[in-house]
């Protein structure tokens, strides 16, 4: 019988994102060891330059796995909202300025989306992993909508005025446990975790 590959390896989380780390390890729970940046000495800004979400994940793994060459994997989401054509999309997080404030973000898109009836919209999580320089990506989605005023204290991001199909609540207003069983992230994550188990 083959060890579980998932138990024997180490992977760098390459996020300075506490509240994704968090989740992250949420997820996977004992299935994977995952060590933070500051576990392997990395306390910079890594650059998330790219212009579509796979870019931005490929570039921050890339990043970790050059520079400290270990086996890492990095993710980048997006709301992605029809009315608005899929904006804000890989500029999410600085959606209303580079200093990105999500409380400004969400302003801003409420504004937006003001005459707008069709409140459709997606989280889009896509994760590069590395391993052993060989790149692979995950993808996972959760369809929603946007509501016309933030709702709960839990989550970040646009977590307050979003509302997954099938709830009658937005993601902030679900514990982590809740929240894990169908976010975008934890579908991303557990395809990434399946795929380790059949290595």
């Amino acid at each position: 019988m083959k060890p579980n590959f998932c138990s024997m390896v180490e992977l760098v989380f390459a996020t300075n994102n506490l509240h994704k780390f968090e989740e992250i390890r949420t997820i996977t729970g004992d299935t994977v060891k995952i060590l933070s940046l500051s576990e392997i000495g990395c306390n910079e800004d890594i650059p998330e330059t790219a212009s579509t979400l796979e870019g931005n994940a490929s570039q921050k793994s890339r990043y970790i796995f050059n520079k400290f060459g270990k086996n890492c994997f990095a993710d980048d989401t997006g709301l992605e909202v029809e009315a608005l054509n899929g904006k804000p999309g890989v500029y999410s997080a600085r959606y209303a300025g580079p200093e990105h404030d999500p409380e400004k973000n969400i302003v801003k898109l409420l504004a937006e989306l003001k005459d707008y009836s069709n409140r459709k919209a997606q989280f889009r999580t896509v994760i590069s992993l590395i391993l052993d320089g060989k790149e692979f990506f995950f993808e996972g989605i959760v369809k929603g909508m946007i509501l016309h005023e933030k709702q709960g204290d839990h989550g970040f991001g646009y977590d307050p005025v979003f509302m997954p199909d099938g709830f009658y609540k937005s993601f902030a207003e679900m514990d982590l446990v809740e929240k894990n069983s169908i976010s975008h992230r934890a579908k991303a994550m557990e395809t990434l975790v399946r795929f380790l188990k059949n290595l």
